[in-house]
């Protein structure tokens, strides 16, 4: 319900039980913010979220912003200090109570973008694979693109291996960004978060999974 109270066209969809499961009776929750899908999983202590994933939210004003960001930060953690940057004139970063992790920006040049954006940051083993994963996404996915990939100048970035500064692209006519981070962490990809694919049949099942397959074989994972 926290979530739910931070933005427009909200509502929850779906509550359901998996019952006799290993790791105990499990709620799955299905939910919308800002018009977009979402599932969350009551599934214990066993992953952890961490900045790898987070959600980037176009606000469409620096009030926006503080509301989201004084809400959000509440028993959480301050990642970017809110502030003025390069890229916006009001942005902050900040992992909530519950570990999820929000980028807030302040876009002052309209919402012709998605609300809320999946933002993939390749740290650790995967650092310096960001172009590398989505140029494979987007050879997955039909209705797709690759929108702009901006690279880090030279000694910007403290870890060598950083590549792209930021990357914005579509999955499926979905906008998603990347980047490459700078630091060096001890971080990476892991169960807590997941993109979930609606497939129509088992043959779709099938081809997705075979070319996710191909990829880990080529590129020895990106996580």
């Amino acid at each position: 319900m926290f979530y739910i109270s931070l933005f427009d066209q909200t509502k929850i969809l779906d509550v359901i039980v998996l019952e006799n499961i290993s790791s105990g009776d499990t709620e799955v929750v299905s939910f919308e913010l800002a018009g977009q899908q979402f599932e969350a999983i009551s599934a214990g202590p066993y992953f952890k979220f961490n900045p790898s994933i987070s959600l980037m939210v176009h606000c469409n004003s620096a009030k926006e912003v503080n509301t989201k960001w004084k809400a959000l930060s509440e028993g959480g953690k301050e990642l970017m200090p809110l502030g003025e940057y390069p890229f916006s004139k009001w942005y902050g970063w900040v992992q909530d109570r519950y570990g999820l992790s929000w980028q807030l920006i302040f876009m002052d040049y309209g919402q012709g973008v998605q609300k809320i954006v999946p933002n993939l940051l390749f740290s650790n083993e995967s650092c310096g694979k960001a172009e590398e994963a989505i140029i494979c996404y987007t050879q997955v996915f039909e209705d797709s693109e690759v929108s702009t990939i901006s690279r880090y100048k030279e000694g910007e970035a403290v870890t060598p291996k950083a590549k792209i500064n930021y990357a914005a692209f579509k999955l499926h006519d979905i906008p998603f960004a990347a980047m490459d981070n700078s630091f060096d962490v001890d971080f990476s990809f892991n169960e807590a978060f997941s993109l979930i694919i609606k497939c129509e049949d088992q043959d779709e099942i099938n081809y997705f999974w075979t070319n996710s397959l191909l990829y880990l074989r080529q590129s020895n994972a990106v996580g």
